[in-house]
């Protein structure tokens, strides 16, 4: 069996880390290019590797697959998604008890979307529902949860969201990872407040790399972050050549990243997703940073 480094000892280091994210196949059409992507992305030999969750039927089998390949192949901590909204409190124990049998040990509880279109079990309610069953399975998990430095869409506001994000810790949630945001002060100013709640697991700021002039309403859209006027001008500039609109993005995610690192941050978290060129060009701007923290 192979066993996956534990997530949380990398993040207990203090040194400058930086992880990526990549998504599973939605077919086995796609499993190819896909795990191809995917590969690319693992042999940069970042700290962790981040694989989504397919939700919906048997597609969340990919996610494990996925996982467990990497894992064995690049020798990486790899943080598997698990989202709760959709499954029964079966579904969950026996994805858990995979996952152990596996030797993944870290895993990235979440709510998930809510089917619009279809009703759910409605056994988890949270994703702190989650967490507590994850930690009373096995207390060897590293347990990650999600937080929203803007406020989560489902709550009344900011403090009633991080109420909310003080129960995750609570559960038992390990660390926690932001939503993508596009302006520093927004993140900083959000960690004071969690530190102030009493929240102090490591905040790993997540970075979305605008690369094509549609990414920015659509994570507008999906995210709730607020676009920066910079980030417009940006967009507004160069969005009608594809090439340069990927150099500046991957140079305003760079630009974010170095800052954060200057601010004392030691762990980002790039949501890359199956960009291998975008994952690799980011990597090289920071190397000299990340290497010094060897």
């Amino acid at each position: 069996m192979n066993e996956s480094p534990r997530l949380i000892d990398i993040l207990k280091s203090g040194k400058r880390h930086l992880s990526f994210e990549v998504f599973p196949p939605k077919t086995a059409e796609t499993w190819e290019s896909v795990d191809a992507a995917a590969r690319q992305v693992a042999a940069l030999g970042p700290s962790f590797l981040s694989v989504t969750y397919g939700a919906g039927g048997g597609t969340s089998r990919y996610t494990v697959s996925l996982a467990e390949e990497l894992s064995r192949d690049y020798a990486l901590p790899v943080l598997v998604h698990l989202t709760c909204i959709s499954s029964t409190h079966e579904t969950v124990r026996a994805m858990l008890e995979e996952l152990k049998e596996k030797g993944m040990h870290n895993i990235m509880a979440l709510r998930g979307d809510i089917p619009k279109d279809r009703e759910v079990p409605g056994q988890y309610r949270y994703a702190a529902d989650l967490i507590h069953e994850i930690r009373s399975f096995d207390s060897a998990f590293t347990i990650g949860g999600a937080c929203y430095p803007e406020g989560h869409a489902d709550a009344a506001g900011l403090r009633e969201d991080i109420r909310h994000l003080k129960e995750k810790v609570d559960a038992g949630c390990d660390f926690l990872t932001t939503q993508m945001f596009f302006e520093n002060e927004t993140y900083f100013r959000y960690l004071y407040l969690l530190r102030d709640a009493g929240i102090d697991v490591p905040i790993l700021p997540g970075i979305m790399p605008i690369t094509g002039r549609s990414q920015v309403e659509r994570s507008a859209a999906l995210s709730g972050a607020v676009i920066p006027p910079r980030l417009r001008a940006l967009a507004d500039a160069f969005g009608s050549s594809p090439a340069a609109m990927a150099q500046a993005g991957i140079a305003y995610a760079t630009e974010q990243i170095v800052d954060l690192f200057a601010g004392g941050v030691t762990h980002v978290h790039v949501y890359s997703m199956n960009k291998p060129a975008v994952a690799a060009a980011i990597l090289n701007n920071l190397r000299d940073l990340l290497e010094n923290e060897a």
